[in-house]
Order: C-alpha cells, then structure tokens, then sequence
C-alpha cells in the first residue's frame, strides 16, 4: 500500500492507494512547526486506524509545498516507516513536459493533478484546484503543462474578511438557498460561493477562448463537490484527483 502525502500550506491530505484507487484520505491541519517525531505520531494513528498498521505501508511519496515540512517528513519516513520516500519536484519523471518559464516554479500539487488528467482524462483538460490558493491550470492532450492562473483561495479569502469585519463572522461554506441573504449567515453564504463560481466562469472561459482549444474542466481541492453543481464551466469534480495523481508518479518513479 503507497502513502500519499500532500502538504498544502493550510491543509495536509494523507492518503492510502492501490495504484490510482484511493482506499481512504484524512484532511489535518498544517503546522510548519511540527517535528518529525510529532508527524510520526499523527502518521502512525492514522495507519492504525486506516490500514491496520504502519506495516501495510510498502511506499511513501510526498508532493508538499512547505519546504520545512518536506524534510520533516522525509525524517519521519526514513526513521518511522525505514522507507526512503519519493518526493515530487519539477525535475522528477513525470510523463509531462512543464512549459513554465522556470519549472522550479510550479507546486508539485499542480504537477502532480496534471499528471492524473493527463493519464485518467486524456486532454486537453484545465484543472481548477480549491485550496490555499484557487488555481487553474492548463494540460494539452499531448501531455504539456501549459501553465494557468492563480487566485486567493475561497477560504483564505472569506478568513480576511472576517478577521477585519467586526460585525462579520465565519460561517459553513454550504450551498445558500438564494442569491438574495436574509440574514448575515445568507448573505455571506451568497457572496462568496456565487462570487467564486463567477470568478472561476470568468477565468476559465478566458482561458479557453485564449487557447482555441474545447477542453474538459476539472475541480478539485476541498470545495470541489460544492462549487461544482453551481458552475457553467466545470465538467466533473474528481476530489482525489492530487492523490491519484501521486499513486501515477510513484508508479512510473519506483515501478509500484
């Protein structure tokens, strides 16, 4: 069984996969300050309850864009799993060919959806991925990542708002019954679902009628499933798409 390790600057996913079948994923909070003793800990309950034990765990591949936690977690791999772990850089083999300016760039998270499109979808696909940040990013059918656009993420976002609005405080990102709040709940319910469907609808159909192409459109991250049903230009929500992604790289890296 590979572990997965995506390190997002908010949120860490740890997943458990057979090839590109995600068997289960957990979602935990990312804290740059934890030492490899402490992920080991985290790691091993998790095993415990997802797999029947650290002993399950035949491989590790970590895509992170926290550099403090990278080597963290290479730490705790080597002396908690006694596995060297694959980590996923611009320079690792992919199977795609990155069109970025300087590919040193790009997070190995977009990378690593690029790469499970490219082989699950085929193309030409954008992949628009809701976390930290919201990204896009552009896969051409031949397999070349063509770059994309990144914006404040939909949480990131409402978090400001409302560490400056006195009066204004957080509330669950669930679909409002109407454009039109009636209460404060509503209203910001409202404004930043619809306001990030109009943002992604807008930046998406730009990038289609820049690049000529029909594309299928993907999202992914952790309001996937929610932004989705509401969008005039997503096709399909593919919520493990990160984690497939890696299960593909470590295929074609460690040939399990």
């Amino acid at each position: 069984m590979l572990l997965a390790i995506d390190v997002g600057n908010t949120n860490t996913v740890l997943g458990f996969l057979r090839g590109t079948e995600v068997l289960g994923s957990w979602r935990v909070s990312t804290n740059r300050m934890q030492t490899p003793d402490e992920l080991g800990f985290r790691v091993k309950e998790i095993c415990d309850m997802a797999c029947g034990g650290l002993e399950e765990i035949g491989g590790v591949i970590i895509c992170s864009v926290v550099p403090p936690l990278t080597s963290a977690y290479v730490r705790m791999s080597k002396n908690l799993l006694k596995l060297p772990p694959v980590i996923v850089r611009s320079d690792t083999d992919m199977g795609i060919v990155i069109d970025y300016y300087d590919p040193t760039e790009v997070g190995a998270d977009r990378l690593a959806n690029a790469v499970a499109v490219h082989e699950l979808i085929g193309g030409p696909v954008i992949v628009v991925d809701f976390g930290t940040a919201t990204t896009f990013d552009v896969i051409t059918a031949d397999g070349h990542y063509r770059g994309g656009a990144i914006a404040p993420g939909i949480e990131t976002s409402s978090e400001n708002l409302f560490r400056r609005a006195a009066l204004l405080h957080g509330v669950e990102m669930e679909t409002p019954d109407s454009v039109i709040g009636r209460s404060t709940s509503e209203s910001l319910r409202a404004g930043i679902l619809y306001g990030a469907v109009g943002q992604v609808d807008e930046v998406v159909t730009r990038m289609i009628a820049e690049w000529g192409e029909e594309p299928v459109v993907v999202a992914t991250g952790g309001l996937a499933k929610t932004i989705t049903p509401l969008s005039r230009t997503i096709t399909r929500a593919e919520p493990d798409l990160t984690l497939k992604g890696l299960g593909i790289i470590y295929r074609g890296v460690a040939g399990g």
